[in-house]
């Protein structure tokens, strides 16, 4: 492990007046508060940063929900989150998600914004002995582009990376309007979910659009009548503690056997978590019926442009999509 000098601030003012900054493999200094994520990185060498800046104790931990919506406090673990009561009755697809994501020892430990922050599972960038990542060491090539890639991202991919966003959390919160809540030394601003990771494009080790010194403070979710009949559906290679080849959140409003309106979002497939507008607009108005889903399914391939290993992520998302659903529709 690189050596390191461990700040711990006595509040979130001189915290953040460290200006250390989440997610950049390049930064002098970074924030942890979990640090499930962060400790492995810094044992594989992936992370050297100069100084780590500790926000246990500093961040709200609160669960709010109320007629508004609900408001998840970054220091919140996953555990907490999915245990909640009022999460599992009116936006069980977040519920879902968290308790597919991790073992039960993690999800005690790890925290809603280092979850959103948590660094992609590329083999290539989780391996020092790869020199070509450049998400790692900017400018060095991409070695999954024409190398093993089966777990890679199909859709808002570059010819300088095409690595997945881990998060099963932030494809359900992209499926529900989610926003973020960051605080800095300047103040505070909100970012709507669908915006704050960004895409690869020529810089991907950049990956939000975090400012140095900002932190994320707190995730809020708006009320939808779609929120309460929603599912988070992972296709995985094993059962237990394993990241996603293809996942589905959907939330549906039915009217009968209709659907009202829709919201829908992709994991496993994308450089970001990744949302299907024109999904949603093909489902609105729709029944069940399988062709239908069909139909509307595969405008979620648009774009999509795989490389040889994951080609099959294109027709899977398509049948996952239908798959989730059919069991939000069965749901009484």
């Amino acid at each position: 492990m690189h050596p390191f000098t461990l700040e711990r601030p006595r509040d979130l003012a001189a915290a953040l007046g460290f200006r250390a900054q989440a997610g950049r493999t390049d930064a002098p200094a970074e924030y942890i508060a979990g640090g499930t994520d962060m400790v492995q990185l810094l044992q594989e060498y992936v992370r050297r940063p100069e100084r780590l800046v500790s926000l246990a104790g500093l961040l709200d931990n609160r669960i709010e929900v109320g007629p508004q919506g609900l408001r998840l406090g970054a220091a919140a673990t996953m555990a907490e989150v999915a245990a909640h009561p009022a999460v599992v009755e009116q936006f069980p697809v977040i519920a879902e998600a968290l308790l597919n994501s991790a073992s039960p020892q993690v999800r005690n430990q790890a925290t809603m914004g280092g979850n959103l922050l948590q660094r992609t599972r590329c083999p290539y960038f989780r391996d020092v002995g790869y020199a070509a990542c450049n998400k790692r060491a900017p400018g060095s090539g991409c070695a999954a582009i024409g190398g093993e890639n089966r777990w890679h991202a199909v859709l808002g991919t570059s010819e300088t990376c095409i690595a997945a966003n881990p998060s099963d959390l932030a494809v359900a919160l992209v499926a529900l309007d989610a926003a973020v809540e960051v605080r800095g030394a300047a103040g505070q601003r909100t970012v709507p979910l669908t915006d704050f990771h960004r895409l690869p494009g020529a810089t991907p080790h950049i990956e939000t659009v975090l400012e140095p010194g900002e932190v994320v403070a707190a995730i809020t979710v708006p009320a939808n009548p779609t929120a309460r009949r929603s599912h988070y559906l992972k296709v995985r290679d094993r059962a237990s503690f394993e990241f996603a080849v293809v996942s589905a959140a959907v939330a549906l409003d039915m009217d009968g056997p209709r659907i009202r309106q829709a919201r829908v979002a992709l994991g496993g497939v994308g450089t970001k978590p990744w949302r299907v507008p024109r999904v949603e607009a093909a489902l609105a108005g729709a029944s069940l019926d399988p062709a239908a889903l069909r139909s509307a399914a595969a405008l979620a391939a648009d774009g999509a442009q795989g490389r040889g290993h994951n080609d099959f992520k294109i027709v899977l998302m398509q049948r996952a999509i239908v798959r989730a659903v059919e069991t939000v529709g069965a749901r009484a």
